[in-house]
């Protein structure tokens, strides 16, 4: 029987970095706090398994985390001390061509550019000139609610949302040749929407300034290792982590001034019983995604890509595009545009030794129930002829698979809603407080409020500070217990 504190102040339900994340925030101002996690272990889109064969260790999500080193959430908190140390590849992401040549991001600005061409090295320079080195500032204005006061550093803000506000298909168009306008098309494609759509460009160069500015990493030994030391400090701060625990109800959970959800909007009305919900919000694309088990290292035509931790797997920005949109109108594209990743170049405790983890998926439609594998695994053989022959296993997982591994996950969408348009910015809808519901006492901090999808917890921090303020005007304090039956 599971036991409650006789004084819990904050529920927070789901243990993803976010729901982590607004638990340890509300700790630190003194909150007595108790997580509710359906999972065996914490994590969300953050774990650990073995999927494969054992001793393969996979990430069943994300595995470079430029946003996590970034986070400007995450670097207040002591997480090196509860284990977790992030591991450079030599080259953060590469976007390979069939010719085996490369367009890469490298940690150093100058290596980058020469990747580009002699046409487009100065314009990559001067493109990204005003904000090298002002990361922390970036990320602060970038990373939030943006109608949620002045930015830090508006002047700063205001010229790189005069670039990011831009389709990432007009930004490429700065370029002259197949290499950078690739590049740009390769970063923004990590948010599922079309490349003309409106502020991808932003998304696009915020993934490159990170590579220049903090890197791509890895957390040594997987991604679990950051939702642990979430919760391994949360815990120092006083918290209670419930994990193996479902919650269908508010009246499941113990009287608290304020419960907040890590969870789908979806989730969030059933559980909570709200009348008014999140009428209009939409889900995006889905992922569909294989791990593999390797008998040794992707054997990539391009040097560069057999170096990075992260590769883009699609060619030129016209085949990106193919390789994309058809999946954002409904139906499941025949090249796959790919991300992937290959952890156990810079961590091989990920598997046996001379053995190999990595992972790839490509967007199918949400909720799609076909079998992406061999269009997958062709468009890899375009880029690394031979990689069959390395296959020793393959977890499989399409829509269905994602969402019942992580509800969150709705029909596939591992961005917890739609990023296309202003849907991007307007999540999960048009409100004031994006955190806030129409329950004083409720509140969402999943990747479906801003800033939206990542490793980062900065939805967390952002929604713990809305509960902090409700509780500070008195909104939420004693309405819980009358309006839930306490």
């Amino acid at each position: 029987m599971t036991t409650h504190s006789a004084t819990t102040e904050a529920v927070v339900i789901g243990a993803g970095p976010n729901g982590l994340t607004a638990a340890i925030e509300l700790a630190r101002a003194g909150l007595a706090v108790e997580v509710f996690e359906a999972g065996e272990t914490v994590g969300g889109g953050a774990r650990t398994e073995e999927l494969t064969l054992p001793g393969f260790r996979h990430d069943p999500c994300s595995t470079a985390h430029p946003f996590g080193i970034g986070s400007p959430a995450f670097k207040t908190m002591p997480l090196d001390k509860y284990g977790l140390e992030w591991v450079h590849p030599e080259l953060p992401m590469a976007h390979p061509f069939l010719d085996g040549s490369a367009a890469v991001l490298s940690r150093a600005v100058g290596e980058t550019a020469a990747s580009l061409g002699p046409r487009d090295a100065g314009v990559y320079r001067r493109m990204l000139a005003p904000f090298l080195g002002h990361w922390d500032e970036l990320a602060r204005d970038v990373l939030r609610t943006q109608w949620d006061g002045l930015p830090r550093s508006p002047l700063r803000f205001a010229r790189f949302a005069a670039l990011g506000g831009l389709p990432a298909a007009v930004l490429a168009r700065r370029f002259h040749d197949a290499p950078a306008r690739a590049l740009i098309a390769g970063a923004a494609c990590h948010l599922s929407t079309p490349l003309s759509g409106l502020a991808t460009g932003g998304a696009a160069l915020m993934f490159l300034l990170a590579g220049h500015s903090v890197g791509w990493p890895l957390a040594r030994g997987g991604s679990q290792a950051i939702s642990d030391a979430l919760a391994g400090y949360l815990t120092d701060l006083g918290g209670t982590i419930h994990t193996a625990t479902t919650v269908t109800s508010l009246k499941e959970l113990p009287p608290a001034r304020a419960y907040v959800f890590d969870t789908s909007p979806t989730a969030l009305v059933k559980i909570a019983g709200l009348k008014k919900g999140y009428r209009g919000f939409r889900y995006g694309a889905a992922a569909f995604k294989i791990d593999y088990a390797l008998d040794g290292p992707v054997p990539w035509r391009s040097p560069q890509a057999a170096r990075a931790g992260t590769i883009h797997v699609g060619g030129t920005l016209s085949e990106v595009q193919a390789g994309l949109e058809p999946a954002l109108h409904g139906s499941a594209p025949d090249a796959p545009y790919l991300l992937a990743a290959q952890p156990t170049l810079i961590d091989p405790s990920r598997a046996p030794e001379g053995k190999h983890v990595f992972w790839t998926y490509g967007r199918v439609p949400n909720g799609w129930r076909g079998d992406a594998t061999e269009a997958i695994e062709r468009q890899i053989e375009r880029f690394a002829p031979g990689f069959r022959d390395r296959v020793l296993a393959r977890a499989i997982s399409g829509p269905a698979e994602l969402a019942s591994r992580n509800a969150n996950y709705v029909g596939g969408d591992y961005a917890c809603g739609s990023t296309a348009g202003l849907r991007a910015v307007l999540r999960p809808n048009l409100r004031r407080v994006p955190y806030a519901t129409s329950d004083p006492a409720v509140f969402l901090c999943s990747s479906a409020t801003p800033p939206g999808p990542g490793v980062h917890g900065m939805s967390g921090f952002y929604a713990a500070r809305a509960v902090l303020k409700a509780l500070w005007r008195g909104r939420a304090g004693g309405s819980a217990r009358a309006s839930h039956g306490w």
